[in-house]
């Protein structure tokens, strides 16, 4: 599908690119989320994350998500694009971005598709701290 663009990558996610991707005549509006490995849970600070993936599995559940999108909304465009490995405080490990002829449309289906990822993606996230380290278990 042309409409649909997915990445897994180890590598850094590149916020202009997806945008000028997401951008289309149709489109009325645009909604993005941007992610990022904030330095603080719980009062603790946080020195880096890292992110673990079953990859095919992940793509394949990407997938899944975006075509629900299609079928509950009236969009254009989705990409879901988020990395895998170590991250730093202020790095970004995930985009989600949307286009609709409407507002509500982007923002419904931007947030449905965040939400669904969390919940349903393998996708794995251990936050290092000073004193140890933690798997976190998804949630929106």
């Amino acid at each position: 599908m042309n409409n649909v663009q997915i990445i897994l990558s180890g590598e850094s996610l590149d916020i202009g690119a997806c945008v000028s991707w997401i951008m289309s005549p149709e489109s009325g509006g645009i909604d993005i989320f941007i992610g990022t490995v904030r330095n603080a849970t719980k009062g603790k600070a946080v020195l880096k994350l890292d992110f673990e993936a079953y990859e095919p599995m992940a793509i394949s559940e990407m997938e899944k998500i975006a075509q629900q999108a299609f079928n509950q909304w009236p969009v254009q465009k989705v990409l879901i694009h988020h990395r895998t490995g170590t991250l730093q405080v202020g790095e970004v490990p995930v985009i989600i971005a949307v286009s609709a002829a409407h507002r509500d449309a982007a923002f419904e289906t931007c947030r449905y598709i965040i939400d669904t990822l969390k919940q349903t993606v393998p996708i794995w996230k251990k936050e290092a701290f000073e004193d140890g380290e933690v798997w976190v278990a998804a949630h929106p």
